[in-house]
């Protein structure tokens, strides 16, 4: 069989590629290949439920960390989409686009302008149906198919919203009256890809019409024949070994983890690492390298009167909107001061920290996120009572840069992942200086005293507060470090695909997912891969 078009990876890229291709040239045939199962519409996990319940279930690849170096050796599971709609199946529904000095920087980086957060807003636009927009509006959408709800739109108010806010208020955060403004710093409220409770699935709001799909299908490797001295794509070949041509082009959508995978398995890749397998090298690129997440740890802390039915699991806590979307209402992101972060860079080896991108301008280098329920088995045993809420800190810029690589030539055995957490002085100084703010936050500040009555920790620890050693917090941080869900940078822009998605040295060969952001973005990514969709459709389609 042979398409004009082979889409490898059915998730939010692959979606909206497939869907936009389609529509500004309905004679292309179009082929989409996902390895997962399209989810059922009347799966309530998938159309309601939080995140938590999907995590390990047949729609997650599942995925692990190789122990931590610089965690004491902790593996950390590392979720990711499998099911037509990848991510957008099982995430947490946040729509937060990031902020202008990212983008601007990643522009800066590839040396290409059409990356900044101004090119890049028309894409931003078109994809969403914002509740804070007017008619006219210049920053947000008013007719795409992606639902932009706030959570106070949505009708849900839930009861620690004002004291939260209040708390964050008295040490000096301002407002963001709006997250999704280029402007992300400061507290703001949480926007969600939702439409009465129901998240938004990518391959519902691009629909796969007019295009052919298989699901619960393997792609191993693309199929790169030699022309002269050109190397072209011509189709790629399934893990039972069956071969599908592609007659224009072959664009790999498989995520930050598969897609490495799939490029390596193809010779296109380090060739060190390609010999050792018996791998025939055919393009000399760093495929696999830069690997870049947002580390995050979780805290527990005890309500001070959980009788008021203040968080999810009281019996007090009785109004139905409230689970109608995730238990949260804000979003803080916070930048550190240059005199708390030239020391921890000049320790990394930085010669100048004073041009380093994370101390140029002002940027958020960390994230609290605050939801109003608590679960653990143990250690710390906290039952799903309302007894407790979950506070969530993320490095949002981390230096620290890892790896994925081939375990073997089976395409369904995974790859080996390395995250490298923790790697470096500066992600370290950022948990610290972040984690000692959020303890004052929450039992320093007189919105926080009235409302929480302690950190509750496992053993083998003690609660963090504004004057835990860095010792105290990196045992913390080495127990109980987790991945916020938003990996990227394994088939870098700029190292191993052009401004236009292109594989170097390969023609006919594009990438569309997080694995070709270049850089660490202060933002969940999940509005940014909508977006890169819709531009590499039209890359493809204007001839780039």
């Amino acid at each position: 069989m042979s398409y004009d078009y082979i889409i490898v990876g059915g998730g939010i890229g692959g979606s909206v590629l497939a869907n936009r291709l389609y529509h500004r040239d309905a004679s292309l045939s179009i082929l989409v290949l996902e390895a997962g199962e399209e989810p059922r519409d009347d799966d309530d996990r998938v159309n309601y439920a939080p995140y938590t319940m999907l995590l390990g279930s047949e729609l997650d690849w599942n995925y692990k960390s190789i122990p931590q170096t610089h965690l004491n050796g902790l593996q950390v599971s590392l979720p990711a989409g499998k099911a037509l709609g990848g991510g957008s199946v099982i995430n947490v529904a946040g729509w937060l686009r990031g902020d202008r000095q990212d983008y601007d920087e990643w522009a800066r980086v590839v040396n290409d302008n059409a990356w900044s957060y101004d090119k890049l807003l028309p894409y931003f636009i078109r994809i969403e149906t914002s509740e804070v927009a007017t008619s006219g509006s210049q920053s947000h959408g008013t007719d795409g198919p992606v639902q932009a709800k706030s959570v106070s739109s949505t009708g849900r108010k839930y009861p620690l919203r004002e004291p939260l806010k209040d708390a964050f208020l008295s040490l000096g955060w301002e407002m963001n009256p709006d997250v999704n403004s280029g402007s992300s710093l400061g507290i703001s409220e949480i926007v969600e890809n939702r439409d009465n409770g129901k998240r938004t699935l990518a391959h519902k709001a691009y629909p796969p019409t007019g295009i052919a799909l298989r699901t619960g299908t393997l792609v191993k490797r693309v199929i790169i024949k030699e022309d002269g001295n050109d190397k072209v794509v011509t189709g790629i070949e399934l893990a039972d070994g069956e071969v599908l041509e592609a007659k224009r082009e072959v664009v790999v959508c498989a995520g930050t983890y598969r897609t490495p995978q799939v490029l390596l398995l193809s010779g296109i890749g380090p060739a060190d690492e390609l010999r050792k397998l018996g791998i025939q090298q055919l393009a000399e690129l760093p495929v696999g390298r830069n690997l870049h997440e947002h580390m995050c740890v979780e805290q527990f802390w005890c309500l001070k009167y959980p009788e008021q039915g203040l968080a999810l699991g009281s019996p007090n806590l009785t109004d139905p909107l409230l689970t109608k979307g995730y238990p949260i209402d804000w979003t803080v992101l916070s930048a550190i001061s240059p005199a708390i972060l030239t020391p921890a860079l000049k320790l990394d080896g930085v010669d100048s920290p004073d041009t380093h991108p994370i101390l140029a301008q002002k940027r958020g280098v960390f994230e609290y996120l605050i939801f109003y329920a608590a679960f653990n088995p143990q250690n710390p045993a906290i039952p799903f009572d309302g007894s407790h809420v979950t506070s969530s800190t993320a490095v949002m810029l981390p230096t620290s840069r890892g790896s994925v690589t081939l375990e073997g030539t089976d395409a369904a055995v995974s790859p080996i992942i390395d995250p490298n957490y923790y790697a470096t002085e500066t992600d370290r100084c950022i948990i610290r200086t972040a984690l000692r703010k959020l303890a004052e936050v929450m039992l320093g500040t007189a919105a926080g005293k009235e409302t929480f009555a302690a950190e509750t920790i496992g053993e083998g620890r003690v609660a963090i507060s504004p004057q835990s050693t860095d010792e105290e917090i990196d045992g913390f941080v080495k127990m109980a470090a987790k991945t916020l869900y938003h990996p990227g940078g394994t088939a870098s822009m700029g190292k191993v695909v052009d401004t236009k998605l292109r594989v170097y040295g390969v023609k006919d060969l594009r990438v569309c997912d997080a694995s070709v952001i270049p850089i660490p973005l202060s933002t969940h990514y999940q509005a940014l891969v909508y977006a890169l969709g819709a531009l590499a459709a039209d890359l493809i389609m204007d001839g780039a």
